[in-house]
């Protein structure tokens, strides 16, 4: 097989900090022979498991990266037992844009696995991380928010998986996390996912989505600093106490949680995050906007539970999932 264009400039085996790059090389306009430098850090001290921990898979979400930034620069070599791999920019030139998928090649990280050594520049990012970091790891901790797009209630999640052994060890870091919220998290399409692919090779994933609207909130990075070291605990990684705050579960059961826009124009939501609503229970109304005088269209829910999380800008497309509605459950 075509080995990986990417170079670390970082020994993954040595022991102590060590800040680094992923050198891949990207000739273009201004820099013939350039390279696109993605930071990385990593920490090795004793025997213990390996964390691979994972920020800006999408590059206008930054709860993850304020989060492992911040850890990167403070970890010493004597609060680890194994090894703790940090890129806080996974996917650097969305990352550097502020947009979700990449201004290269428009790649989408997160449905670019496993990718190709040879293709473009998102897919030679991710053959890097299916090859040769994923491999490395016990546990992998990917950050997510809504983006510019979405607005959720801040949770960590993991999924339901056909290894019940796998999945038990998911929720258990999930449950150490400590979101306001946990998740049972379905997904529209896993194909292509960095999230399938290291539950395809048994690891143990864990996600979340804290918060929205390509921001972050001192009280969501807050979220996200203590649940990662609160899971970095857990997993036996990092030394300490878990932090315990309460938790409320929620079960994404089937399709019908999601509730997509059919109309396109100006939308103005009926009820909140947090709010529960019912099955059929209008939950937006969308405006026309080349004309006035036109009634709106009203959007209704297709389940009865609790509204997780919805559309950010005011302007939607018809197609664009407008709504989520999750179940309340028992831990």
């Amino acid at each position: 097989m075509i080995p990986s264009p990417i170079t670390a400039t970082v020994d993954y085996a040595a022991p102590g900090v060590h800040h680094g790059f992923l050198r891949l090389p990207y000739s273009r306009d201004d820099a013939a022979w350039g390279s696109i430098m993605t930071p990385i850090t990593v920490v090795n001290n004793g025997d213990g498991p390996t964390a691979l921990l994972t920020g800006g898979n999408h590059g206008d979400e930054y709860e993850g990266p304020i989060a492992l930034y911040d850890l990167a620069a403070k970890i010493r070599a004597e609060d680890v037992t194994g090894r703790i791999i940090i890129v806080p920019a996974m996917n650097y030139p969305a990352f550097g844009a502020s947009t979700r998928t990449s201004p290269i090649d428009h790649g989408n990280l997160n449905r670019s696995f496993p990718g190709r050594p040879d293709g473009t520049v998102t897919q030679k990012i991710a053959d890097y991380f299916q090859r040769v970091l994923l491999p490395m790891a016990d546990v992998v901790l990917d950050f997510h928010s809504g983006g510019k797009t979405l607005d959720f209630l801040p949770y960590c999640a993991a999924h339901i998986l056909p290894d019940k052994r796998q999945e038990e060890q998911s929720f258990d870091l999930v449950r150490a996390f400590g979101a306001p919220w946990s998740v049972k998290m379905l997904e529209i399409d896993a194909v292509g996912m960095y999230d399938t692919a290291a539950e395809d090779m048994g690891k143990v994933f864990v996600t979340t989505e804290l918060g929205g609207g390509g921001t972050a909130t001192a009280s969501t990075a807050n979220i996200a600093i203590r649940g990662l070291q609160n899971l970095l605990i857990a997993a036996g990684v990092m030394r300490g106490e878990v932090e315990a705050h309460p938790t409320r579960w929620l079960d994404m059961p089937d399709a019908d949680c999601f509730t997509f826009a059919e109309d396109g124009g100006l939308i103005t939501f009926l009820a909140d995050l947090g709010d529960a609503v019912a099955k059929g229970q209008p939950i937006a109304r969308i405006f026309t906007v080349t004309r006035t005088g036109l009634a709106p269209v009203t959007v209704t829910a297709n389940r009865s539970g609790l509204f997780m999380a919805r559309h950010f800008p005011g302007i939607v497309k018809p197609g664009d999932c407008v709504a989520v509605v999750g179940v309340e459950i028992e831990a």
